[in-house]
């Protein structure tokens, strides 16, 4: 991003493929909403937990959308993902103990993990798992395993779980004794089949969701977590200490954002289009090992035929056709200098032009 930013300030155009942020704005009626709140509100503290409005919505979405009945007081709204992911570890785990994660995988597990002195684990996945993890894998770790992370549908990956390995996942850890936290902010952007919540098949399992994604508020900072009974006072007192409370003005507003499911579904039917485009145009261009791109908006593309090197080839890629992507370094320490990333959230336009750009680039490298 810092990169891309540099030469936009050189005055070139950047087609940016580089970042999972959706190039349209918050829902409409999340923005009207939020201007009225600055006539009507004085935007002070709410409680840690979140307001009651958002809860009550949030409850109501997972009866919409899957099927399943959530308790308002087992909703935890939090300033993102991330201020829920820091609050789950600090809950779930103590120093030392040893918390598995699929590679290639979202590098914020392994680094917010490590800052609290709580042992990530790699599992290597691949095709043949369709880049999750599996049951069969964990247990070729000798040591003992205190906590899972799974995502569906995944970053960098965009691979899913289905509902038969979920449930087997979900069961595994149970029997094991090891606790499973779900990385959902992506549900709602899928292409073939809806996503499923572990929370179907472990009421023990922590549930992690954002505005971020799928509504298309990033910025906002706003998320939501589903926790056990016995957890909602230790994260309660958690959040007190660490936020006081979550964004206001975004809760506020956040609430209307479940009004909104048409203008949000239009965003994902634009996502399809750019997925299609890319998925139909990586292969002509030599980029033909590509990860299932099942949900998100990502597509994850082996380039160990081009390069050893994908730091440097996504930054020459950048200088020499203005085209943003991401190195797989950070997803995948052991094999991501062998990969890149393509985000496909930005306009179709971008998509489009892109490709044209990396037939030509790496035509030439060939």
């Amino acid at each position: 991003m810092q990169s891309a930013a540099e030469q936009e300030a050189l005055g070139r155009e950047v087609l940016h493929l580089e970042v999972g942020q959706p190039s349209t704005p918050a829902p409409e009626k999340v923005l009207q909403t939020a201007k009225k709140v600055f006539d009507q509100d004085k935007l002070g503290y709410t409680v840690a937990l979140g307001i009651d409005p958002l809860r009550e919505r949030i409850a109501r979405h997972y009866q919409d959308f899957y099927n399943i009945c959530v308790s308002t007081q087992n909703i935890v709204v939090t300033s993102g993902s991330t201020g829920g992911f820091i609050l789950a570890f600090l809950t779930a785990f103590n120093e030392g103990d040893r918390v598995v994660y699929g590679s290639p995988g979202y590098p914020c597990y392994r680094n917010i993990l490590t800052a609290l002195g709580i042992e990530p684990v790699e599992i290597l996945t691949g095709p043949e798992t369709r880049f999750q993890p599996t049951p069969e894998l964990i247990e070729q770790i000798e040591e003992p395993v205190d906590g899972l992370i799974v995502a569906s549908p995944a970053n960098p990956t965009g691979t899913m779980i289905d509902n038969t390995e979920m449930e087997t996942l979900s069961n595994y850890c149970q029997t094991k004794g090891i606790r499973l936290i779900s990385d959902e902010i992506y549900h709602g952007i899928t292409y073939q089949h809806p996503a499923v919540s572990a929370y179907r098949y472990s009421k023990d399992a922590i549930i992690l969701n954002s505005f971020s994604k799928y509504f298309s508020m990033t910025g906002w900072r706003l998320g939501w977590m589903i926790i056990p009974d016995n957890w909602i006072r230790p994260i309660e007192c958690l959040a007190q200490n660490f936020y006081i409370s979550p964004h206001t003005l975004s809760q506020i507003a956040g609430t209307a954002a479940f009004d909104c499911y048409e203008e949000i579904n239009g965003h994902v039917a634009r996502y399809a289009k750019n997925r299609e485009i890319l998925l139909n145009e990586l292969p002509s261009a030599g980029l033909d090992k590509l990860a299932p791109a099942d949900g998100a908006f990502y597509i994850y593309a082996d380039i160990s035929h081009l390069t050893d090197d994908s730091t440097g080839f996504c930054s020459q890629l950048l200088v020499d056709t203005g085209v943003a992507a991401t190195p797989g370094i950070d997803f995948d320490p052991s094999r991501g200098h062998q990969t890149m990333r393509f985000s496909f959230c930005g306009k179709t336009h971008d998509m489009i032009e892109a490709a044209k750009q990396l037939k030509s680039w790496i035509g030439q490298k060939t």
